[in-house]
């Protein structure tokens, strides 16, 4: 198991459900991202999600969209990244990390260079929202070369329930669970069949389910708490850490108090 995988099966010896942030590379600067990844573990966050700022997403809103504009102005790229990754392990942070990503940066790099990169730096997870689970093998072969490999993690969207399990037969880590139709960041206007489709997808995973895309609070989803095994908060953090200037500490008490009432 890798560190997704580890932590995962602590939250479940524990009972408790997971609590999942995104964070943009290289915003404002590499060494704040640092800084935030680590308060944010100290904090009880239990995965970092880190965005690799893009210039065409295709599943992030605007708050995000604008965070990876300002990131890629401010000079990050995946090499940069790969390099704040090595010296972030080699600081002695042992968390969970992975990457939210757009293929053209693996098809740019090679898929062959782009594994090792990952593997060297320490990426325990991948979530790439536009290489379609037809067309993963290429990726999927090359990771499955070697046991310390990053893990590729399954987005699945409100979707017919024929293919869900086809989907999750061989997820690793845990499934993220698109909660609405559209991009990111637009509020908790949920599919309005979520629970439905929660319970679905629950019915059938070996992994925890995590949901995503919309939440801000744990108000957000208090009545689906219990069809869930964790939640995943984007935009809304991203906006958090830009109106508070970047300050760790509201941050932290951020995810203190969700994590808190998440587990309550």
């Amino acid at each position: 198991m890798n560190r997704i995988e580890t932590r995962m099966k602590t939250l479940e010896e524990r009972n408790e459900k997971a609590f999942i942030t995104y964070i943009t590379a290289g915003l404002p600067n590499y060494e704040k991202t640092k800084e935030i990844i680590k308060t944010s573990m100290e904090a009880g966050c239990d995965v970092i999600e880190l965005g690799i700022p893009f210039s065409d997403p295709v599943a992030d809103g605007p708050v995000i969209q604008d965070a990876s504009f300002r990131a890629i102005n401010n000079g990050a790229t995946l090499a940069k990244t790969f390099e704040m990754m090595k010296e972030i392990r080699a600081e002695g942070v042992e968390q969970a990390i992975l990457f939210m990503m757009y293929y053209n940066h693996v098809y740019h790099l090679g898929v062959e260079n782009f594994v090792k990169a990952c593997i060297e730096s320490g990426v325990d997870g991948l979530i790439i929202p536009d290489l379609p689970f037809e067309e993963q093998d290429e990726l999927k072969n090359e990771l499955s070369k070697y046991d310390n490999a990053p893990i590729l993690i399954q987005l699945v969207a409100p979707v017919s329930k024929q293919r869900i399990p086809m989907i999750l037969e061989n997820a690793r880590g845990f499934v993220y669970c698109v909660s609405q139709m559209g991009v990111t960041g637009n509020g908790a206007n949920f599919h309005k069949e979520i629970r439905e489709y929660l319970e679905n997808v629950k019915a059938v995973s070996k992994i925890p389910v995590m949901m995503g895309f919309g939440i801000r609070t744990y108000e957000d989803v208090e009545s689906l708490v219990d069809t869930i095994d964790g939640v995943i908060v984007g935009s809304h953090f991203i906006k958090l850490l830009d109106e508070s200037a970047y300050d760790c500490k509201v941050s932290a008490d951020y995810i203190r108090e969700f994590k808190s009432k998440l587990n309550d």
